[in-house]
């Protein structure tokens, strides 16, 4: 935090500004520096893309800011971090990337992205970590706080409901109230309320019909008022509508520059008497408060140590690839006399990262290949192409070498994955297959020997349905940096025990996925018609088959799971207690998820829900007691009648298990809740007038009086009738004949049930 002093120093130099100033401070100088004002001592300060590297542009570069960037460390993107699972390992990848950015002279980092992984099809999905809110606001949480440690802001991106690429610049994003609370919301409250990013970017696209960048509710009731945000609102680049609404509504800072044409609406705005100047004035001072905080963090003497932060994105990288299956090929052997084919020109010519704005120039970058074949040891290793990334090539030629490679091989290895013309932002994916040519080698392949593990590069869930269960392995290895190769090469040979699980569903078919026939919409729209079940919600919900489920992911190790305690806790929360055993003979990572499901609630829910996890090492033969507290703010749900957040009073059933899927053991806890009910009114239902425990007894001593008689009452006092009359609303009931309640009643009744 900004000390007093230079807090003082700080509004005094804002009392200074002409109004012409103030104006110009709320947007930007240039494509990525903020204004300065040389007359009071404000300087600018560089703001650049991330989320998994710096890519600042080098001078000279393109209007678009998309072009040349100075060398920076290439991180796993997030579609892999989310993998990993690990809270601490992120906040590892955050301070590394704080270190950078200072060292090249920025002050705040733009990301990370959180938005939920709604569609397999989104083309940003790689820069965003997970379909489920908990993951990923626990691990942005962790990037921004380690980000932060360093003095450089975070950019919390891209708030908000930016769950696609197609017409992303207008299109409106229209869904309930209650999912984009637990959803789409969930995962940005988090990271607020326990990192304080030092900037939130708005999104381009509208919430129900309104601009993100204009949009007082998101922009400030929610995320001021309710969360308790305390730093600057930043646009997306270019996501500004109406700069004057923009600025009422809560966005501090446009960038980039627009070159003075919409500071000059400002200054017209306040001139006329349209615009409060204390509005002006509070979005100056927050972007001088938010330059302050970067002058504080910079040093011009920082550095940092290459080959250090190369070294933690591989192991960051290992940590994030997701063995699917193993048939027991898996790890390969290093040793005289075996054979290992590797197939594929992923394996040569590395895809390792995403296209558009987050495209990092890498200070050095492996291949799997060359990592393979360092690690081969007395092994013979061969290789083939097998394809051209392009599809150019002579597909047959291509073809009839990997097959001949493969049949002298003990092991084989077929490297497949997605060009990068097929996934980047800008535009959504059309479709979730891989390209037919590299399936056509894979069958090819596969019917000359079947020792094959497939290795994936893609930034988003590719179809495995067609071919996984006639491979003998599968490694999901989506992008994972400029380290990527060796981390590949670690895992196949066993240097690292794989532990990375699904952050999302593989789902058998693109059709089967929730939002299938509401994506991405049309005619400026998109309804979110799936609700609250998004990806393993809706799967598990529906008992639906899946290719691979939600938190999967294999070890060369085993785990069992003893008794598993549920114990309420002083603050509304759950403490869950689990042990866990390594039964294998090799150290490994276990990932204890812990589901919960609300069985007699009073609102549609999914059948479980991710509330917590624990990533914890456990050695071969030894065991580790495993306590993960779910926070009472994660087990409730939103109140669309209170507009509040509601935790139920009544039986938790908490399942711990190794994913959506393989459940491990389950106990059951029973909370007081908040004590809260829903409010009643005389619209309210006989049934939720009954069954609130204030409206309840005082309706059914007014009701008492009429049983036995025609009328309600004796539709009450029928099994038979009782469900129809619990549907009747309270209103319309107090209307039928022998009905023992008066409209003139009813005011008294409501008021008395609200009483508190």
């Amino acid at each position: 935090m900004v000390d007093s002093s230079a807090r003082a120093a700080r509004l005094a130099r804002a009392a200074e500004l002409t109004t012409e100033e103030k104006a110009s401070l709320t947007s930007g100088a240039s494509f990525w520096e903020s204004q300065a004002v040389d007359r009071v001592g404000i300087p600018s300060i560089y703001l650049t893309d991330g989320p998994h590297g710096v890519r600042k542009q080098r001078e000279g570069g393109d209007h678009l800011g998309i072009g040349d960037s100075v060398p920076a460390t290439c991180f796993p993107p997030a579609v892999a971090l989310g993998s990993s699972w690990d809270p601490e390992l992120l906040e590892r990848v955050g301070v590394a990337l704080g270190q950078e950015a200072k060292a090249e002279g920025v002050g705040v980092l733009l990301g990370p992205g959180i938005n939920i992984k709604r569609s397999p099809l989104c083309g940003r999905n790689f820069e965003y970590l997970s379909e489920d809110p908990i993951i990923s606001g626990r691990l942005g949480a962790a990037l921004v706080r380690g980000l932060q440690s360093q003095g450089v802001g975070a950019s919390l991106k891209h708030f908000a409901a930016n769950n696609q690429e197609t017409d992303r610049l207008r299109v409106s994003a229209d869904v309930d109230e209650r999912p984009l609370r637990e959803i789409y919301l969930r995962g940005f409250q988090h990271v607020v309320e326990h990192a304080q990013p030092w900037t939130v970017m708005c999104s381009y696209n509208r919430i129900n019909g309104v601009y993100a960048s204009e949009n007082p509710w998101l922009l400030t009731s929610v995320l001021r008022d309710e969360w308790g945000f305390e730093g600057l609102v930043v646009s997306d680049w270019g996501a500004v509508n109406d700069r004057v609404q923009a600025l009422v509504a809560g966005l501090d800072l446009e960038m980039p520059s627009s070159g003075g044409v919409t500071d000059a609406q400002l200054v017209a705005a306040v001139a006329d008497g349209s615009l409060d100047e204390a509005v002006l004035d509070r979005a100056a001072d927050r972007v001088i408060d938010l330059v302050q905080k970067a002058v504080d963090g910079a040093d011009a003497s920082a550095s940092y140590d290459a080959d250090a932060h190369h070294a933690l994105a591989r192991e960051v990288a290992g940590r994030s690839v997701v063995l699917l299956k193993n048939d027991g090929v898996l790890p390969l052997r290093a040793e005289a006399g075996r054979r290992i084919a590797v197939i594929g020109e992923f394996a040569r010519t590395p895809r390792y990262q995403g296209a558009g704005s987050s495209q990092i120039v890498p200070t050095r970058l492996d291949n799997a290949l060359d990592e393979l074949r360092a690690l081969a040891g007395d092994a013979e290793l061969s290789f083939a192409a097998g394809y051209v990334i392009d599809g150019d090539g002579d597909a047959e030629a291509l073809t009839s070498e990997a097959v001949s490679v493969a049949e002298a091989a003990d092991d084989v290895v077929v490297f497949l994955g997605l060009p990068a013309a097929d996934e980047s932002e800008g535009f959504d994916r059309e479709h979730i297959e891989l390209p037919a040519a590299q399936v056509d080698l894979l069958e090819a392949v596969l019917a000359a020997n079947p020792r094959v593990t497939v290795v994936l590069s893609n930034g988003g869930v590719v179809r495995v349905s067609g071919w996984a269960d006639r491979a003998a392995a599968l490694v999901e290895g989506w992008l994972l940096g400029q380290a990527g190769g060796g981390a590949i090469a670690d895992v196949l040979f066993g240097v690292v025990n794989p532990s990375g699980r699904l952050a999302e569903t593989i789902p058998l078919r693109i059709e089967d996925t929730a939002s299938y026939l509401n994506f991405p919409g049309e005619k400026g729209h998109v309804r979110y018609g799936e609700g609250l079940f998004v990806g393993y919600r809706d799967f598990d919900a529906r008992g639906a088959a899946v290719s691979f489920p939600f938190g999967h992911g294999l070890s060369y190790t085993t785990f069992e799971y003893g008794e598993v305690e549920a114990v309420a806790g002083d603050d509304g929360g759950i403490r869950v207690t689990v042990e866990v055993r390594n039964t294998g003979d090799r150290d490994g990572r276990e990932v204890v998820q812990v589901y919960v499901s609300v069985p007699a609630s009073a609102v549609q829910r999914p059948v479980r829900e991710l509330k917590g996890f624990a990533n914890v090492a456990v050695a071969a033969g030894a065991s580790q007691t495993v306590t993960v507290e779910l926070a009472a703010e994660d087990l409730a749900y939103y109140d669309i009648d209170r507009q509040a957040w509601t935790l139920e009073g009544g039986e938790y059933v908490v399942t711990v298990g190794s994913s959506s899927r393989d459940l491990r053991g389950s106990a059951t806890v029973t909370l007081p809740g908040d004590g809260v009910a829903a409010p009643l009114t005389v619209e309210s239902t006989l049934g939720e007038w009954l069954n609130h425990p204030v409206g309840g007894p005082l309706l059914g001593g007014a009701l008492a009086q009429a049983a036995g008689a025609e009328g309600i009452g004796a539709m009450l006092s029928d099994p038979g009738l009782r469900r129809m009359a619990e549907s009747i609303p309270l209103i319309r009931a107090a209307r039928f004949p022998g009905s023992p309640v008066t409209d003139e009643q009813l005011d008294q009744l409501v008021a008395a049930a609200n009483a508190r």
